[in-house]
């Protein structure tokens, strides 16, 4: 299973299934937006705020484009998916997988997301980033993972493992 790319909106938790999966698995852990902070020095929301949203795209999409490992979950921004170099890339070094939230959920989680470093334009709602970004993440998946009311994070992982086993027999 090479590496494990774990894509979908801002909230659907892909940080935290990465780190639940990189344990199960024993593999290591990447963080596309912590490492993009790391570099720059700064938050997300702050490299926006200073850049402007275009050039934080092609920052993440830089990111994306030059990623090589192996046996490594990745865990995406959520506008990674908007670049097809970034996207490209990550197909070939690993499964892509797809966390599908629906949007009411995502609003739950995210109550207040003017800080959080979300790639948006001005005034744009989360419904609409919502729907411009679904028709990517369903084209580059390989796998996707619905979201199921109840489930914990644990199962979710154990989902993913068992979707990943059959697609690669």
């Amino acid at each position: 299973m090479d590496n494990i790319i774990l894509i979908g909106m801002p909230g659907s938790g892909k940080s935290t299934l990465g780190v639940i999966l990189a344990r199960k698995l024993g593999y290591g852990f990447l963080d596309t937006d912590s490492f993009i902070s790391q570099r720059e020095k700064s938050t997300l929301q702050g490299i926006i705020d200073k850049y402007g949203l275009k050039r934080f795209l092609e920052i993440e999409s830089s990111v994306g484009s030059e990623i090589i490992c192996d046996r490594v979950i990745i865990a995406t921004g959520g506008s990674m998916v908007m670049s097809e170099d970034a996207m490209n890339n990550l197909k070939s070094i690993g499964k892509i997988v797809y966390i599908n939230v629906p949007v009411n959920e995502l609003k739950r989680r995210l109550s207040d997301y003017s800080e959080r470093g979300i790639a948006k334009s001005d005034g744009e709602t989360l419904e609409e980033i919502f729907n411009k970004r679904s028709p990517y993440y369903e084209k580059y998946a390989d796998i996707t993972v619905n979201y199921k009311d109840g489930n914990s994070l644990e199962e979710t992982a154990l989902d993913i493992i068992k979707d990943l086993k059959t697609f690669n027999n």
